[in-house]
């Protein structure tokens, strides 16, 4: 979201939420029944005296290691693949598929395309990218998902004086409702903190992390640490708080029994992020920076090399604007076969 699409939001809403997908390894009563995690990873759930156990598998590191390094495509850097990162824990997603979401707010249509059509219109619209990106790289399976803003940041103060509106529960029961209306996807909430604090602001969705199925982003652009009011400059993120994060995510990971979950961190320009070098990797936890800023393709390629690729981290992400991006010549959207040419190709898409 950019710094237009700040001012003056109320919001209110209501829903009831209930979904499952197979991104986790769902116990029930089987016995020695192989199943299948989001990666494709084998799982076995064992019967013993009544009570039912998931066995996990490792994840093909062959694979994984195979599939990296298809990512990089060709680059000779030797930024890409990152090295010394860890195998992931069973049931990640990333790199085993290419996640296309749809980003936005459900209470303005100015936010992005969730949000600007009705549910079943947005997933037909969602739907056709997924078959883009399909037929793109047919080598590589699309997880398709939706990204909420859980916490927007505000043009007022509100009661607190931090500058933030923040999603009830119904309004992000919603969000999973219309996530269940098409099967196997999953949930992005994502925290614009404002004047507030990324460590305050995790609490208020914690219940919805514990969930196999959701995960998290994180906007740095409207992290005012220096106080000033969201859309008046950007903000930023340390390492420390996104390794705070990160350390928060895999805590819940082990002590819930889920599988990873992705970490989404936006960016577009350097001081969005400072001291990448100092980020944590983690095999509960998986990082894509995101590449966030709209324009023509040459510069939001610009913005890829010099943001994303020359601070690599662990994975790659890259939005694409219905609106912003037509605003200046060449007038259209970057298609997926430019994007699989980037070095690494984004392994996350967002559309906005």
């Amino acid at each position: 979201m950019k710094l237009s699409h700040l001012a003056g939001m109320l919001l209110v809403g209501a829903a009831s939420f209930g979904i499952f997908t197979s991104c986790s390894s769902e116990a029930k009563k089987t016995n020695g029944k192989t199943i299948k995690t989001a990666a494709g990873v084998d799982s076995t759930l064992i019967e013993t005296e009544g009570e039912t156990e998931i066995v996990r598998e490792p994840i093909d590191t062959a694979k994984y290691n195979a599939l990296i390094k298809k990512n990089a495509n060709g680059d000779t850097t030797g930024k890409w693949p990152v090295k010394k990162q860890p195998y992931p824990l069973d049931g990640a997603i990333l790199p085993f598929k290419r996640i296309v979401v749809y980003y936005g707010n459900l209470h303005s249509k100015k936010m992005g395309a969730l949000g600007e059509y009705a549910p079943k219109e947005m997933w037909r619209r969602l739907n056709a990218e997924v078959k883009r990106w399909e037929k793109a790289d047919p080598s590589t399976p699309v997880q398709a998902g939706v990204h909420y803003i859980a916490a927007v940041a505000s043009g007022t103060p509100g009661k607190d004086g931090k500058y933030i509106n923040r999603m009830g529960n119904k309004q992000i029961d919603s969000v999973l409702k219309i996530a269940k209306m098409q099967k196997n996807t999953i949930v992005f909430l994502d925290l614009q903190v404002a004047l507030s604090t990324i460590k305050a602001e995790l609490p208020h969705i914690e219940k919805y992390l514990q969930l196999p199925f959701v995960h998290l982003g994180i906007d740095p652009e409207f992290s005012m640490k220096d106080g000033s009011k969201p859309g008046k400059k950007i903000g930023t993120y340390d390492a420390a708080d996104i390794n705070y994060v990160s350390q928060h995510l895999a805590d819940m990971v082990k002590k819930y029994n889920l599988p990873p979950k992705v970490f989404v961190i936006h960016r577009f320009t350097r001081k969005m992020v400072s001291n990448y070098q100092n980020i944590k990797l983690r095999p509960e936890v998986q990082i894509v920076m995101h590449m966030d800023g709209w324009g023509e393709p040459d510069l939001k390629i610009g913005t890829y090399r010099h943001f994303i690729y020359s601070e690599p981290v662990q994975f790659t992400g890259f939005k694409l604007f219905y609106k912003n991006d037509l605003k200046k010549a060449p007038n259209r959207l970057m298609t997926p076969e430019e994007l699989l040419k980037l070095k690494p190709a984004p392994i996350y898409i967002q559309y906005q």
